[in-house]
């Protein structure tokens, strides 16, 4: 996937003048927080947070040893194990494969970590064809567009834009009812599945002690990729392993309550090994691809706990900027909060100089987030190293000395807040509104900003006090 984070203001101003995105992120975008709301007190929520951020660190502070792990419980049941220290690395493992195999098509179960790599580019590069059957990620790929959200691929896309791209690639008459759209792409994707070589599936969670990948979807088509063709390759990061199938039963009381607000999720499969003699299904042949691509940096890092990340969205779902410019803007594979910590952690700061930027610090990213990551922290620490780099604006960098240097001299401080409140309360309208704000226009381009009392807190609460 073409990285494109360094245009997120031109994207995102794109984006907030379409109407018809607006009304579509209106009408679907807080669907998810609402279901949040009314399962997570089924369980003892913030005890399971705090349970579940322990057993990740447990996992992550000893990551090589429980990767070895995983690998010699897997090789056990005939699954061959292969490492990618780059996305072309996994790319190249996975071309190797299906040539090894003679696979002339491959069917794919929805997976983040192929969109990293664009593993669809290279299979097709190579020959072979690869179709997505998760319904949002074939909506995706037949309208040669980019997931919005990690859990909902096509939260951006309205019914009605379906409703013609069916009519246009498939060639049938219009559908306007969402279950006959379900049932028509269904119609197109079974034989598929009934005629592929290959499936490639992610992996939500790898569990040591058994040598098992575990996939948990709301569609069937996760267990169609990986038990009927010949061949299935799990392609997923390093930092999924989990040492115990305790620590996924703890995971999986908060994954999809976190993600689309439901008590457990429709599909929860546990793959483990190739077909045994005398079972009826799974696959002749099972790899899996362990996908570094700058996640090892992290490890022993401030930014470590961002390895935490289940991949539930919640925080994407909670944001108020995601709701109104979606995922896109972000310009890679992963939008909102998250997004904004990973991205310019996987591909470069001076390649994503906005997304630390991107939030309002409102922090409900982190009460909602599973797993406990603290991320307005870590895009804070972002917003510290551009600025330790140089690579901030320099009205910026100056506007920041200025203000730290008045900081750390209370009087001078404390007289110059009293000046520029009462000079900021003359520039308020009749609704006691500014419009128009000096050196602070990029705020108020797109907002009225409430003009100040007159007074700073300072005196208003010795006033109160007295």
């Amino acid at each position: 996937m073409q990285v494109t984070s360094m245009h997120f203001k031109a994207r995102a101003t794109e984006r907030l003048a379409d109407q018809r995105l607006q009304a579509t992120l209106k009408k679907v975008g807080r669907g998810f927080a609402n279901k949040r709301a009314m399962v997570v007190g089924e369980i003892a929520f913030e005890e399971t947070r705090e349970a579940a951020k322990e057993r990740r660190n447990r996992a992550l502070d000893n990551l090589d040893v429980w990767i070895e792990k995983f690998e010699e419980n897997a090789s056990k049941r005939g699954v061959k194990v292969l490492y990618a220290e780059t996305t072309q690395a996994a790319n190249a493992l996975i071309v190797e494969i299906a040539k090894r195999h003679d696979v002339k098509m491959a069917v794919k179960s929805k997976s983040m970590v192929s969109e990293e790599t664009g593993l669809n580019d290279a299979l097709e590069a190579a020959g072979v064809v690869p179709v997505e059957t998760d319904l949002g990620e074939y909506i995706v790929q037949i309208s040669n567009d980019h997931p919005s959200h990690i859990v909902a691929p096509i939260i951006h896309v309205s019914q009605e834009e379906i409703e013609d791209l069916f009519v246009k690639v498939h060639g049938t008459p219009k559908q306007t009812d969402a279950a006959l759209l379900t049932r028509e792409a269904r119609d197109i994707l079974r034989p598929k599945f009934l005629s592929a070589d290959m499936g490639i599936s992610g992996g939500n969670f790898l569990i040591a002690e058994t040598g098992s990948v575990c996939i948990v979807t709301n569609e069937g088509n996760g267990r169609m990729c990986t038990t009927m063709p010949r061949v299935h390759v799990a392609m997923t990061g390093i930092e999924k392993v989990l040492p115990t199938l305790e620590d996924f039963a703890t995971m999986m009381r908060l994954l999809p309550r976190s993600a689309t607000g439901q008590s457990i999720s429709n599909y929860v499969s546990m793959l483990t090994g190739t077909r045994a003699e005398g079972e009826q299904d799974g696959p002749e042949h099972m790899y899996v691809v362990l996908v570094d691509a700058g996640r090892s940096k992290l490890l022993g890092t401030e930014f470590q706990e961002m390895l935490r990340c289940i991949r539930c969205g919640a925080c994407m779902n909670h944001c108020p900027v995601y709701a109104k410019i979606g995922g896109h803007s972000y310009g890679w594979v992963y939008p909102g909060p998250m997004g904004s910590v990973l991205t310019p952690n996987y591909i470069g700061i001076e390649n994503a100089l906005d997304l630390p930027q991107a939030a309002t610090m409102c922090g409900q990213c982190a009460v909602v987030c599973p797993v406990k990551i603290p991320l307005p922290d870590l895009m804070r620490k972002l917003r510290e190293q551009q600025m330790d780099m140089g690579l901030r604006p320099w009205k910026e960098r100056m506007g920041f000395r200025l203000w730290a240097w008045a900081a750390q001299r209370p009087a001078f401080y404390a007289l110059m807040t009293k000046v520029a409140v009462r000079m900021m309360k003359t520039w308020g309208n009749a609704a006691g509104m500014i419009r128009v704000l000096p050196l602070g226009a990029g705020w108020t381009d797109y907002r009225d900003m409430p003009a100040p009392a007159g007074k700073t807190f300072r005196e208003m609460y010795a006033a109160r006090k007295g």
